[in-house]
């Protein structure tokens, strides 16, 4: 409902993990991570009004100057930092550090850069190299793992549903999802597969050389299963709750014309047909991110 949730354009916003992956260095040391692309375009925005307007006159203003930009040789570009967290910080920080809906702050994890991403090139088919496209969190290079956020947890498994629902049982053979290392695994068969498998005793372990688990990478990807990490992440820590940090972004973050806009926005989607007690609710929740911001919200949608 803020600036940000309206981007100018894709160039002019910022790229997060939201989720908490692991990073593993060459002696085995374990690190919580967090991925920033902080767009070298700088963040702008749209006004509601703006985007309702264009929501009509060019819905695909989006795209057309994504694809226009890289096409005229103003090739965008984001800056990748990362936050870092040792690995037994996790375990009693202050708040739950895998809750998809915290981040962390800069003050305790500061911003480290690491490289930088650029878009240089338009695809050249699009239902090929864009509509074929399957992108999932479980697709992680030795390394790089996950961690017990159990809402990427549950992405490990359904993204790749999806795509085997959407495209295919053999989507990662099409060009757009093609691994540029060869894969040894037991996957055999299915529809449209036109690559064989080198995998003629299907079943592990076996006596004819078929590929066998690294356990080395199992082990690095993992975190200790014995219910300290897993549990107590699942635990209220000291400052966990739902309204501390928004209320620190309305309060601290914004200005006093993007706090007008918040109003302005959340307001008017309140106003789009919210009945009670459903719209009683919804004010509630904004009262308690911010007493001052919920009041103002209740006047507009009350008719104060």
């Amino acid at each position: 409902m803020g600036d940000r949730g309206i981007p100018k354009t894709w160039r002019h916003m910022n790229g997060y993990s939201s989720h908490t992956f692991m990073w593993v260095n060459g002696g085995g040391q374990k690190f919580w991570v967090k991925y920033h692309f902080k767009t070298d375009q700088g963040v702008d925005f749209l006004t509601q009004e703006d985007a309702d307007r264009l929501a009509g006159e060019d819905p695909d203003l989006h795209r057309r100057d994504l694809y226009a930009a890289i096409h005229g040789g103003n090739a965008p570009s984001w800056t990748l930092k990362v936050q870092v967290m040792p690995f037994e910080d996790a375990a009693d920080y202050r708040f739950n550090p895998f809750d998809l809906t915290k981040v962390w702050p800069h003050a305790d994890y500061p911003l480290i850069e690491v490289g930088k991403m650029t878009l240089d090139r338009n695809p050249e088919d699009f239902f090929v190299h864009i509509e074929q496209a399957a992108f999932e969190p479980s697709n992680l290079v030795p390394g790089i793992g996950p961690s017990p956020d159990k809402m990427l947890i549950g992405r490990l498994f359904s993204y790749p549903d999806t795509h085997r629902y959407r495209i295919g049982p053999n989507y990662t053979q099409l060009p757009p999802n093609r691994p540029h290392s060869v894969v040894n695994s037991y996957a055999k068969d299915g529809p449209m597969r036109y690559e064989p498998s080198n995998a003629a005793r299907p079943y592990a372990p076996n006596s004819y050389g078929g590929p066998a688990a690294s356990p080395q990478f199992g082990e690095i990807a993992g975190w200790p299963a014995s219910g300290e990490m897993v549990r107590e992440a699942s635990k209220l820590h000291r400052e966990d709750d739902d309204w501390g940090q928004a209320g620190t972004m309305v309060r601290k973050v914004l200005d006093d014309a993007a706090r007008d806009r918040l109003v302005s926005n959340v307001s008017g989607h309140l106003l789009n047909g919210v009945s009670r007690p459903v719209l009683d609710r919804a004010l509630q929740y904004w009262r308690n991110i911010d007493k001052e911001t919920g009041d103002r919200i209740a006047t507009r949608v009350n008719g104060g």
